[in-house]
Order: structure tokens, then C-alpha cells, then sequence
């Protein structure tokens, strides 16, 4: 008759020890899920300027100024944001506005706009809720007394008190990438072209104006 194995003897211990292991293994996917989430820098979601900027960026020439007529739909459509609804214009109005400015960069760089242009933060654009899309505005800064003309192409910014998104470029040239920074904003309407009230087929000058001590 062959011998029947020693019968094996557990402790109190034991069974603690097996529970223990058994509540390590089934942690494991919860810690490996804690540990993928908090792995994620928290600046990774956030904008910036460009990791490399280009030389000369302070003498880009302003957006020029063409007839460009809106249009009823496409981004010119009733939209809503944030739980806000929106009636961009569709006919070409005069827009005055005063209000901050801010500005978006390498997050967005290369994604559609509203107006399906691919965002370029080293172009002269950007954004507003209401304005035909496209148009074209004169952005002042009353701090330093610069003056920009920037082609709107995009809708934003929706942050209370704003009235205006810049491109990183637009930002650097009306000296406002410190902060969200008060400005005066006026739309150029077709009508001024025609009336050759405003530059069209040609640039501005370039050069920011520096504010006098």
C-alpha cells in the first residue's frame, strides 16, 4: 500500500499570508491604472509657445486686408460653447469692441480652425466669437500704443472678459504674452476696402511700435 502524504499542518499565519497575497494580486490592475494616469504630466495638456522660435518674428508684416465677403453658414452658423449660444454675423458690419486679449500656440498648431485653415501660430490670425468668418480687424494695445491687423479665422476665446484670441505671433508683435492684457478691437469692413479707407493688397508696417517713455 503506498504511503499517503504527510497531512499538511496551516496556521493562522498561513491563511493571513494567502489573503494577503491574494489582495496584492488583485490590486495590480487597479495600481496599474492609478500609476498610467498619474504618469501623465500635467503640463501635457497645456498651451505654449513654440519649443524653437524662429528668427525674426517681430518683423512679421501684418495680415493684408482683401475683399472677402461672409457668408451665412459654415462657420458664420449659430453655434453653441460652454453652454453659451452664439450668432456669428453674416453681413459685413462694423464691430468695436474693447476688452483682453490672450493667445493660443503649439497645442493647436497645425489643427483645423473654424474656418477649416489649418492654425498657424507664426501667422497673423485669430479668433472671435462673432465675427464674420473671414474678416479682418485692427488690435490695439492702449499700453504701449502697438497696432497689429490680424485675419480672424477661428472662434474663441470663451473665457469671461475676453474679447479676442490671438496667434502666438499677433501676441508677440502687440506685446501681450505675459497675460491676458486689455485691447481695442475694430472689425475692416468690406465697405472701408472699397473705399480705400483701410490698406488692401498691401502690408502694414511691420515693426511693433515700441510705447514712449
Amino acid at each position: 500500500m503506498p504511503e499517503r502524504p504527510a497531512a499538511t499542518i496551516r496556521t493562522p499565519g498561513d491563511r493571513g499570508a494567502r489573503r494577503l497575497r491574494w489582495a496584492l494580486v488583485a490590486s495590480v490592475p487597479a495600481l496599474l491604472l492609478l500609476g498610467a494616469c498619474g504618469s501623465v504630466p500635467t503640463a501635457a495638456g497645456r498651451d505654449g509657445p513654440p519649443l524653437e522660435i524662429p528668427p525674426g518674428l517681430a518683423q512679421t508684416p501684418d495680415a493684408v486686408p482683401r475683399l472677402e465677403s461672409p457668408r451665412a453658414g459654415g462657420p458664420n452658423k449659430p453655434y453653441e460653447a460652454f453652454g453659451q449660444r452664439f450668432v456669428p454675423e453674416t453681413t459685413d458690419v462694423p464691430l468695436r469692441e474693447r476688452g483682453g486679449a490672450s493667445w493660443y500656440g503649439r497645442k493647436y498648431h497645425g489643427r483645423p480652425t473654424s474656418s477649416g485653415e489649418p492654425y498657424d501660430m507664426f501667422a497673423m490670425t485669430a479668433a472671435h466669437r462673432t465675427m464674420p468668418i473671414p474678416s479682418y480687424a485692427r488690435v490695439r494695445n492702449p499700453a504701449n500704443g502697438r497696432e497689429i491687423v490680424v485675419r480672424v479665422n477661428d472662434r474663441g476665446p470663451f473665457a469671461p472678459g475676453r474679447v479676442i484670441d490671438l496667434s502666438y505671433v499677433a501676441a508677440l508683435r502687440l506685446g501681450v504674452l505675459g497675460s491676458v492684457a486689455p485691447v481695442e478691437v475694430e472689425r475692416i469692413t468690406n465697405a472701408e476696402l472699397r473705399a480705400g479707407l483701410a490698406l488692401a493688397g498691401e502690408a502694414r508696417a511691420a515693426p511693433a511700435r515700441e510705447a514712449t517713455p
